[in-house]
């Protein structure tokens, strides 16, 4: 194990964590794996992360908030509530694509990661289905909206969307015609949420 110069941070651990797991997948990946790749002991990466569990725990969080990240500047914007929308339906949808296709590996991983750690996940749904309340109680406050309970409605666009976000429908989305199906289910929830 050659020294390392640079400071070990748990960014980077979460950084060699990620290269480990696609190197070797959830099933083989270990904590001396990763503390290999980063020219530390395995005792160093526990320092960070108390528990294998922890840091997987974590690998997943980073890699959801990547996605919540994406979506929060167009559920916060100031443009209009049906174009932010469909924007923010549109960008997670091509975020998980991007994430289904340009890594097919990682994204297996993840898929493997996210069903061990419901906590993380549930906490990314929240997130999620906050930043859509954000968007249709706008709507509702313009009055291009009508939504008696905009966070209910909110879990119910989300729910309506699942398909083209919820990873077990990713073979899905390269199939011919899904964008236009994505375009059908937005274009139907819409016209719902108009008053």
């Amino acid at each position: 194990m050659a020294p390392t110069s640079e400071i070990l941070t748990a960014e980077r651990i979460l950084e060699a964590t990620e290269d480990v797991l696609r190197r070797h997948g959830p099933a083989k990946a270990t904590v001396v794996d990763v503390a290999r790749a980063l020219g530390v002991s395995h005792g160093s990466v526990y320092r960070h992360f108390r528990t294998k569990a922890a840091l997987r725990e974590a690998v997943t969080k980073r890699w959801l908030d990547r996605t919540s990240g994406e979506l929060s500047g167009i559920a916060a914007g100031d443009g209009a509530p049906e174009a932010r929308l469909r924007d923010w339906l549109a960008a997670l949808f091509a975020a998980k694509r991007r994430k289904a296709g340009g890594d097919p590996e990682l994204f297996a991983t993840y898929s493997v990661l996210t069903g061990e750690n419901g906590a993380a996940v549930g906490e990314h749904i929240a997130d999620l289905t906050s930043q859509l309340t954000r968007i249709i109680q706008a709507g509702v406050e313009t009055g291009d909206f009508a939504a008696a309970d905009p966070q209910a409605t909110a879990r119910a666009v989300f729910q309506a969307t699942g398909r083209f976000h919820d990873p077990s429908y990713a073979r899905e989305w390269e199939e011919p015609g899904a964008e236009a199906d994505f375009r059908a289910v937005v274009d139907l929830l819409v016209r719902g949420l108009r008053p």
